[in-house]
């Protein structure tokens, strides 16, 4: 009934208990769930839960946070995404909260992604906070609309998100979203259509309340669920079966595993 589009079940506070992890989602009905990639040493263990569990998808790319690691080519991300499990290039994107200075590396590494995703005709997968005219610049001229993608875990302004919809992109909302500080993003996510918007967990991090400061899970999704089902007067299946519905036709490579 619900995807977890973004998820790192691969880091070690989940993967340890992996089987508990995969075995929360069933008893709550999240059926797939897509683990992302934030380094390139890291992608083989994406990778494996995605070849392990048939419900499971992987992408690839490298975090934007991510200084002083190897730095991805377009032929590298290519040839990874060859992989019938890789569904999405990313996380990719900018952050200008968390660093500073000379971020030049940083939106050339954006570039290079997007570039890929439109080698691959892959879906992008972007990470984007405090960076919302550059984020919104170098999509347009590298093309992202070309192959579309979401804004994960938004947070960022409507005008942004609209931005980002005139792309061709989807919202996806995190636990965030149900925060009691969040209410201007509760507003937002009130106005995006619900055919444009995925759920997520971002799992380990960000639970939802009632789970706030505990380890987060995908199986925590529902909550993201409910709290877009409350925003928009709509009972949580309908949500499910939408944002689900969003992610096949987003993710269209998931239709061929």
């Amino acid at each position: 009934m619900f995807i977890d589009s973004h998820c790192h079940i691969n880091f070690p506070e989940l993967e340890k208990n992996l089987e508990h992890v995969l075995s929360n989602m069933q008893e709550n009905k999240i059926t797939n769930a897509l683990c992302i990639s934030v380094e390139l040493d890291s992608f083989p263990s994406v990778l494996a839960v995605a070849e392990n569990n048939r419900h499971i998808y992987a992408s690839v790319g490298v975090h934007p946070d991510y200084e002083n690691i190897q730095e991805p080519t377009i032929s590298e991300l290519v040839e990874l995404s060859q992989n019938p499990n890789v569904v999405a290039i990313g996380e990719t994107g900018l952050d200008y909260f968390r660093l500073d200075g000379d971020l030049t590396w940083q939106r050339d590494r954006f570039r290079t992604h997007i570039r890929a995703a439109v080698e691959t005709s892959l879906p992008l997968v972007i990470h984007t906070r405090q960076a919302q005219k550059d984020t919104i610049a170098i999509m347009k001229d590298e093309g992202a609309n070309n192959v579309g993608g979401v804004m994960h875990c938004f947070t960022e302004s409507y005008e942004m998100a609209k931005q980002a919809l005139d792309l061709g992109f989807y919202i996806s909302f995190s636990g965030i979203v149900t925060f009691k500080n969040a209410e201007e993003l509760r507003q937002t996510a009130k106005k995006i259509p619900l055919d444009r918007i995925l759920i997520e967990t971002d799992s380990p991090y960000l639970a939802p309340v009632p789970n706030r400061g505990k380890l987060n899970e995908p199986a925590n999704v529902v909550y993201v669920a409910k709290k877009i089902a409350e925003l928009h007067e709509l009972p949580i299946e309908k949500v499910g079966e939408q944002t689900s519905k969003n992610f096949f036709e987003l993710f269209k490579k998931c239709q061929c595993n």
